[in-house]
């Protein structure tokens, strides 16, 4: 019997080891840590359209950041924004959220609380303070009144809080809501003494490194420099003459066209920076002060940077899209990405980082050249408006007082007064809406509780949806017709459905990136989603996006 038990499991051993063998073999070892890169770098460039990525593509440097992007990352060439109003904290938020005001909270860079019934800024914070500078409104900043958490914060509870996110950018809620809940630190740029500044939200005091930063005083420096077009001004093709009578003059009423003088500013005006190219070429110094300082991708555990360039919106609502000093301002943010992209090879290691591009928002053109090209456009006078509205509700309701205000293509009741007077509201919103209707400028204009009512495209209604938040959005939207806005007669700015404020660039590059492009349709909410599949992370908790799979390989 133990010779033939024996036999047996000799027999069994010979036929089944070969099998065992082979399945060994073609299964591939279990990894023994997670695979993600030692730094994140996240980029929003403030006010970017997607086609500049092609319209100057001619002029970018070869070693450049977008035609690093273009020719050696991924392109994702017809990304949109799902919501209105396309503006400057909804976007930060989104991109690194995944969400939308709706879910987020973040419904504009201001708005009107109809709970507190007050104005709110959007990353306004009483409860901290200034870090930096003297008192002020300046630092008293955090990203309470965002409602989820973003990318950043996930990986932070991905690694038990051993990364390191930091964000950076010269105006505030670019700095403050891409970095996070959970952020070590979010700097900007203080306009009244030249200084980076931080709140009470991350610490009590400015490190070391960020007070011998500031004590260089790099603006003074630049605005040494002057701003001249950095080729011959007669190269610029691609833009208007200089000097158009539409065009802001941010630096000064006697300062129509190239060159600039900014000596004048040194020691005396710190916040004309933010409409020169030099603003990005200072938002670059403290990105890598801060990569150097803080150690950020030295060792395993991924960190994160945000950085945001808001110098091209400032010159954008200034000159507008078709202007020299925009096409200046991008051949030189090229440079300077390209630059940032060397550094970090150099301190990261090259393959060892990760970073995204895109936008928080596009641009329209300014109605003078719109008129000028004979293209649609115009201003819409919703000042006038308002006063209009007033004299009509005085006279029928015997109060003029019952909007409270217009924010973001939105008019905001006022319950309080309409409910004391016993109106009826429905009849008062009817007379507004009426009234609206019959203005030239207005596309459309409607009750937002009756939005599933309304004829409106299956997009419009998607984006208007997204960014109505029950909580603090306005009683009636007002979508004006293409290539109109609220504004003056000079410059330009954003907030629209249309592709022209809503089709923004997406690009990737680095770290496990493939080459390539798509033209299929994503979303900026998509970028968190991507985001976390990457990095093997939860995505934040308000994401409404997806993962794109052509870059999540």
């Amino acid at each position: 019997m133990r010779l033939l038990l024996a036999t047996i499991c000799f027999l069994v051993f010979c036929f089944t080891a070969p099998a065992q063998t082979k399945t060994k073999a073609s299964t591939p070892p279990a990894p023994t840590t997670v695979s993600r890169p030692k730094l994140v770098v996240g980029i929003v460039i403030d006010q970017m359209r997607w086609d500049y990525l092609y319209r100057f593509y001619d002029r970018y440097a070869a070693d450049g950041g977008f035609k690093r992007f273009l020719n050696q990352g991924f392109s994702c060439e017809n990304t949109l924004i799902p919501y209105v109003p396309t503006i400057t904290a909804c976007g930060h938020t989104c991109i690194y959220t995944g969400s939308v005001p709706a879910i987020h909270g973040i419904v504009g860079n201001g708005w009107y609380d109809p709970i507190k019934q007050k104005n709110v800024y959007c990353t306004e914070d009483s409860t901290v303070a200034t870090v930096g500078a003297a008192a002020g409104a300046p630092g008293s900043m955090s990203p309470f009144n965002m409602k989820v958490t973003t990318i950043g914060d996930e990986l932070n509870l991905a690694t038990n809080f051993r990364s390191k996110v930091i964000g950076i950018a010269v105006k505030d809620r670019g700095g403050i809501l891409p970095a996070g809940h959970s952020a070590n630190a979010a700097y900007w740029y203080d306009s009244r003494n030249g200084n980076w500044i931080t709140s009470t939200y991350y610490m009590k005091e400015l490190p070391k490194w960020v007070q011998d930063f500031n004590n260089q005083k790099l603006v003074d420096k630049y605005y040494g420099l002057g701003w001249n077009t950095l080729y011959p001004i007669n190269t610029y093709v691609q833009s208007t003459e200089d000097d158009k009578p539409y065009e802001g003059k941010p630096l000064g009423a006697e300062q129509k066209a190239f060159p600039y003088d900014l000596k004048k500013f040194a020691g005396t005006n710190y916040g004309a920076i933010c409409s020169t190219p030099y603003g990005n070429t200072m938002t670059v110094e403290m990105a890598k002060a801060a990569v150097t300082n803080e150690q950020l991708g030295a060792d395993n555990i991924t960190d994160m940077l945000t950085i945001s360039f808001s110098s091209p919106d400032y010159i954008g609502h200034a000159w507008g899209p078709n202007s020299i000093e925009q096409e200046d301002d991008y051949l030189r943010l090229d440079k300077e990405i390209g630059g940032f992209f060397a550094f970090l090879d150099a301190k990261v290691g090259k393959g060892q980082w990760m970073v995204f591009l895109s936008a928080d928002h596009a641009v329209a053109h300014v109605p003078g050249f719109s008129k000028e090209h004979k293209l649609p456009g115009g201003i819409a006078p919703a000042g006038r408006w308002l006063q209009d509205l007033s004299k009509i509700l005085g006279e029928k309701y015997g109060n003029g007082k019952l909007i409270t205000g217009n924010y973001n293509h939105q008019l905001y009741l006022n319950h309080p007064l309409i409910d004391s007077l016993k109106l009826d509201e429905e009849a008062v919103t009817k007379t507004i809406v009426q009234y609206l209707r019959r203005q030239p400028e207005v596309g459309q204009v409607f009750p937002l509780n009756e939005l599933m009512e309304v004829p409106l495209t299956a997009k419009q209604r998607d984006m208007v949806a997204n960014g109505y938040n029950q909580q603090l959005s306005g009683d009636i939207e007002v979508m004006l017709k293409s290539g109109y806005m609220e504004g003056s007669a000079t410059g330009t700015t954003h907030s629209a459905w249309n592709p022209y404020d809503s089709h923004i660039p997406l690009l990737f590059y680095g770290w496990k990136v493939p080459v390539g492009k798509t033209n299929r349709e994503t979303y900026m909410t998509d970028i968190a989603a991507t985001l976390a599949a990457m990095l093997h992370v939860q995505m934040p908790s308000g994401c409404v996006g997806k993962v794109i799979e052509e870059v999540a390989k």
